[in-house]
């Protein structure tokens, strides 16, 4: 049995397997990196962390869930603050709000390190529950902002614990993360990042209408392989755009769950799929192409 994305090496070669992958582990580090400059050998290009940060002492960029708990807190913002927010609310209305979990989010990498080793190891199965419950975890943390007048969540948030961590140590922080890591390796398949995360499921909300999307332009192509259902973190949203062309389905991707990650892009040896517009033309499909189903 051929492993995930074995056609699509052989097919493109490493580095076209593996494209989106690396491009997206090279944003996460490099993003990474420019706030541990300044702690670390004092070039401060730019200060702060992901909840809020300062670039070249000019440019203010704020997380909007962190704005919106301190707002329910009844806690006056700074105006840079929300400038900040504004220009993040505007840049993932564009590229698609849930990219922030693919291509920013450090706590990612830990995540699909957990779900490469979970494919190797073969393990299946495992508990579940509804990818709702992160809507209903963002809905909690909002309220216990509300309630006790304190962003509640920013003490056990594993993408600021993480940071935190690089610069002062981990201490009993790599707890959360490797509890994190053991769950989405052993317990559940994509389970904090597909099913627990209230950040994620904030920015899916934000990025409803964005522009970005990924499309099965070339769906007739595709040999039902399985590899981009193997290595999309949300499966749910390939089904009908890849397999619909008989119902009319619009190839394009629309679902807000998508992380525009490109994984189905890389491990796909028939190119189906590719980033694009949301209002791309729609491409004319032979009939018949609908025969196979994920």
């Amino acid at each position: 049995m051929n492993s995930v994305g074995q056609e699509a090496r052989e097919a493109k070669g490493w580095w076209g397997a593996h494209r989106w992958l690396l491009l997206r582990r090279v944003s996460q580090l490099s993003l990474l990196s420019l706030f541990l400059l300044g702690p670390w050998f004092g070039w401060w290009l730019v200060k702060g962390n992901l909840n809020y940060s300062l670039t070249l002492n000019t440019v203010p960029l704020t997380d909007p869930l962190v704005l919106l708990q301190s707002l329910v807190t009844a806690h006056t913002p700074e105006r840079n603050a929300i400038i900040g927010a504004v220009l993040v609310l505007l840049f993932y209305l564009l590229v698609g709000g849930r990219s922030y979990c693919a291509w920013v989010c450090p706590v990612n990498i830990v995540t699909d390190a957990a779900s490469a080793l979970r494919r190797k190891l073969d393990i299946r199965g495992g508990g579940d529950m509804p990818r709702q419950t992160r809507y209903w975890m963002l809905t909690l943390i909002v309220v216990l902002a509300a309630t006790t007048g304190s962003i509640v969540w920013e003490l056990v948030n594993p993408v600021s614990m993480l940071h935190r961590g690089l610069i002062f140590g981990m201490g009993a922080g790599w707890l959360l993360i490797g509890a994190i890591f053991l769950l989405d390796l052993f317990v559940m398949k994509r389970g904090w990042c597909g099913h627990l995360c209230p950040v994620g499921a904030f920015y899916s909300l934000l990025g409803r209408f964005s522009l970005v999307r990924v499309s099965a332009n070339q769906r007739e192509a595709c040999n039902n392989c399985l590899d981009c259902f193997a290595v999309c973190p949300e499966q749910q949203v390939i089904r009908m755009p890849l397999k619909g062309a008989a119902k009319g389905t619009n190839p394009v991707i629309l679902s807000s769950d998508c992380s525009n990650c490109g994984r189905c892009i890389d491990v796909c040896s028939k190119d189906v799929f590719s980033f694009g517009g949301r209002f791309a033309p729609k491409p004319s499909t032979p009939s018949g192409s609908d025969k196979l189903s994920l």
